[in-house]
């Protein structure tokens, strides 16, 4: 069997965790805490299984859609940066 590699920094080294993850869509936004993810040992970087982002997509989508409803709403504050509005 073959070991999983980081694509970034080549370390075998895991760990499970679950994030809150922020999926954006054309300006609109869906927050999904406890999502699973894998999470390099050695350098940081985030695995996502497919099946969960086709889940949280589905999710948005259907949210959108009024088809289903979402869990909670939030409030999130806004603040742009001088040097990247002006331009």
């Amino acid at each position: 069997m073959k070991t999983k590699r980081c694509n970034f920094c080549g370390s075998d080294r895991y760990v499970e965790k679950c994030i809150e993850y922020l999926y954006s869509h054309r300006g609109k936004y869906l927050l999904v805490p406890d999502t699973p993810v894998e999470i390099c040992q050695e350098c940081g970087m985030v695995y996502y299984d497919a099946a969960v982002l086709k889940e949280i997509e589905r999710h948005f989508f259907a949210i959108q859609n009024q088809s289903e409803a979402p869990d909670n709403y939030i409030q999130m504050p806004t603040k742009a940066l001088a040097r990247c509005s002006a331009q």
